[in-house]
């Protein structure tokens, strides 16, 4: 079953955000600076390619504090308000109810990525 959602949600958009979080992840591994939010990047874009199935565990310490909450305020809000309004979107139907709880699921990574472990 979750090889048919991954199906589902790649052809319906996945692919497409995931290509765009691959993107960004290059431009961030441009500038030394940048390389541990390009590492963020591509962990968004594994999850957004196929996240059905996957589990994400979080952990860390103060580093990652501080590294998510530089995160939250430059990226993490926008990010997360996108992902839990198509989330939203998705649960009005009872049908893609799943796939609103996928991008619950992002929107949560997408707050505090430093530390977590999709899997």
């Amino acid at each position: 079953m979750k090889t048919l959602g991954n199906i589902i949600w790649i052809v319906l958009g996945g692919i497409w955000t995931a290509l765009w979080w691959l993107l960004v992840g290059c431009v961030f591994y441009i500038t030394i600076i940048g390389i541990p939010l390009g590492r963020q990047a591509f962990k968004m874009a594994s999850l957004t390619l196929a996240p059905f199935g996957k589990t994400v565990e979080y952990g860390g310490g103060a580093p990652s504090l501080i590294a998510n909450i530089v995160w939250l305020i430059f990226a993490g809000i926008p990010m997360a308000i996108a992902y839990v309004l198509a989330g939203i979107a998705c649960c009005i139907t009872i049908v893609a109810i799943p796939f609103g709880l996928q991008s619950f699921k992002m929107a949560k990574l997408s707050l505090m990525p430093f530390g977590a472990v999709v899997s």
